[in-house]
């Protein structure tokens, strides 16, 4: 299938979702992006060039240093470096895909060829009125400098409290890649990055799903492969804290609530957006608790706090 505004292959159209091999490309592909950022981040590190926040480097033209790399191996490695991740987020722009390039805010404008559908204070949300697809439209955050998304940040606890506090805050473009192959990862409604614009928004596409009641419960209906966290280790401010173990290492997973989900063609719940953040590992290793039962929930999810009480004796 060819995406109706790149005209790149796409795995993603409708209400049908990959499946097989097409779902573990999609996987793959979200992994690539990442190792690609963190190749660019790296060369850009070795040239001195700014890399914080990433937006500064994930909006770079593919021929921004066409100039520099003609005499130095170490300019052309940054140079080859930034063309390998413009092939995982192709750079495009907001008139690509139907929005008016002479509006002030061109997502709050009339498109002939997407329709508003949902949003919130991280995306916009359109169907393509071609396929029904479902365009996320992530834009930097406003009075934010140049955050994107959100993540959750960790902060020790006192005496009286978890060891872990988790506050949602906003996040960085890695972040949010990396949110995005989570969502793949837990069995969530399948998920593309489709191009970056030059202002910095992300734009996915998602398969087509059903919207539950604002409210719902979906405690029963969390993804396969959550692990609940003991109390006494870790509280978040977002709706059922998780962890996640995702290519083997630790993930906080969380706002897991009905606006996130929806369900499938085939009636099943699927994430469509949540939180999360990988697990601190220094913080994981001086505590010998949390350490041991990081190691035990990787083989046993059912492990409990202690190797021999049940967590609610604790």
């Amino acid at each position: 299938m060819q995406d109706p505004f790149t005209r790149a292959k796409t795995l993603i159209c409708g209400r049908s979702p990959p499946i097989g091999r097409d779902r573990l490309h999609l996987l793959d592909d979200h992994r690539g992006r990442l190792e690609a950022l963190a190749r660019l981040r790296a060369f850009a590190d070795e040239c001195r060039v700014a890399t914080d926040p990433d937006r500064d480097l994930v909006t770079l033209p593919e021929d921004t240093l066409s100039l520099l790399e003609l005499g130095d191996s170490t300019w052309e490695r940054l140079g080859r470096a930034i063309r390998d991740f413009r092939q995982t987020a192709p750079l495009m722009r907001l008139e690509d895909f139907g929005f008016s390039p002479d509006a002030d805010n061109p997502l709050e404008e009339p498109n002939a060829h997407l329709r508003r559908i949902g949003g919130g204070v991280e995306a916009w949300a359109f169907a393509s009125e071609a396929d029904g697809t479902v365009y996320k439209f992530y834009r930097p955050l406003e009075g934010e400098g140049k955050r994107i998304g959100s993540a959750f940040d960790f902060r020790r606890g006192d005496e009286f409290q978890p060891h872990w506090l988790a506050d949602a805050r906003p996040g960085s473009y890695r972040e949010l890649f990396e949110k995005l192959l989570l969502i793949d990862a837990l069995g969530g409604m399948c998920t593309e990055v489709v191009a970056v614009t030059p202002e910095g928004i992300v734009i996915a596409k998602q398969v087509l799903g059903d919207t539950l009641p604002q409210g719902e419960d979906v405690s029963g209906v969390l993804p396969e492969g959550l692990i609940e966290i003991p109390s006494r280790f870790l509280r978040a401010n977002r709706d059922h804290p998780r962890l996640f173990f995702c290519d083997d290492r630790p993930y906080l997973v969380g706002d897991l609530h009905a606006r996130n989900f929806v369900r499938d063609h085939a009636g099943s719940f699927r994430v469509i957006d949540l939180v999360a953040a990988p697990f601190p590992h220094i913080e994981t290793l001086r505590n010998e608790a949390v350490r041991d039962w990081l190691a035990r929930v990787r083989s046993n999810p059912l492990a409990t706090a202690l190797p021999a009480s049940a967590d609610e004796e604790l």
